[in-house]
Formats: structure tokens, sequence, C-alpha cells
């Protein structure tokens, strides 16, 4: 079975320069090969604050928006984060779908491609790192990382040169680890059925 790897677009903001970056990068992933892509836009789930009143890791839901966000986030062996840097972190709106559920990151790897001014959003992905350290998702070294000048120079976005290699470089990372991990997604999901109660 394929390995399915989800570009999670991290911002909602209109006008947002992300989704022109977004589309790039799947289109290079799918050039690239070694797994399905899919985008996942945040804005098309409207999440909402976080309104889930129980514990995340026991993965019982009331809200059919979590349901549908938990769906989306398990079906995926691995992620590419695309994110901008807001006042030296990542948006809000990212951390709050990272906050819906846990138990769908854990044992998966993502690779992250930050963008911004001058410091091309690398401040952001380091904050984003701490997170998802914590979610149990295994980031890869490879960051590339977009500057908005000159990338949008022209009012589109133009890859920097280097960017495509940059990126391939990181897939390489996030692919190999992906299919590492699922082994290890395996061997505990065994653990869990054998420790289950009898007759649950």
């Amino acid at each position: 079975m394929a390995l399915r790897i989800g570009i999670v677009l991290g911002s909602t903001r209109p006008g947002r320069r992300g989704e022109q970056i977004a589309r790039w990068v799947l289109d290079t992933a799918h050039a690239h090969g070694g797994a399905e892509y899919a985008l996942v836009d945040l804005a098309d789930h409207r999440l909402g604050n976080l309104d889930e009143g129980g514990n995340p890791n026991l993965r019982q839901y009331e809200h059919t928006h979590t349901r549908d966000w938990s769906a989306v986030v398990d079906g995926f062996d691995g992620y590419v984060f695309l994110v901008p840097e807001y006042n030296h972190s990542f948006p809000g709106a990212l951390k709050n779908a990272l906050d819906y559920v846990y138990r769908e990151w854990n044992d998966k790897a993502a690779g992250i491609v930050s963008y911004g001014g001058w410091a091309a959003g690398v401040r952001a992905a380091e904050a984003l790192r701490l997170v998802l350290a914590e979610l149990q998702v295994a980031t890869v070294r490879a960051q590339p990382a977009v500057p908005l000048i000159p990338a949008f120079s022209t009012g589109s976005f133009v890859p920097p040169e280097g960017l495509d290699g940059a990126v391939r470089g990181m897939l390489d990372q996030v692919v190999a680890w992906s299919g590492a991990l699922r082994g290890v997604r395996r061997d505990r999901a065994v653990k869990d059925a054998e420790a289950a109660p009898v007759g649950v």
C-alpha cells in the first residue's frame, strides 16, 4: 500500500501567499513521487476554536467536525507543513488544528516548508518543531525556507533558485521516515490490542 503524505497549508488568513506556494509544493511532490500526496487546506475544515471537552488521547469526540478532522489526519503516513511566520511563531489556526486530535499524529514523520520576510519563516518552523515533538511526530532535518522577497516580486509565486532541490531533498527524508514509522505504528496497534480488556 502506497504511503500517503498530506501537505498541510497552515494559514487560513485572507489573501495568504501560502496557497500559491502550497500548490507548487504539491506539484513538486507529485513529480518527485515515492508516495501519494494530497493538499490539506485548514481553511476547508473550519474547525473554530478547540471545542472538545474530553482528552483527545481517548478519541472520544463530541462533534462531527472533530471526527471528520480525525479521519483526515489519521489517513496519512506523514506530512509536510507549509507555515508562515507571524510574530516569530506559526499561526494560531495551525496550533488549534494540531491540538484537536492527538493519537492520529503519533509516530508519523513530517517535513516543514516555511515562508516569510527576510527570515523566511525559520522561527515559525522552529516553534512548530517543539509542538510536533510533543505530538510524537518526527520532524526531518531538511527544512526549505521561502523568502517572500524575491519569491513574490512579480506578484505571483516564482520559486527561488534552489528551492526545487531543497523540497525534493526534504521529501526524500519524509518518505523514508514515513515508511519506517509505519512499522512502529503497526507494532503499537498490536500491543494496544493485546492490552485491551477482554470483551472490549
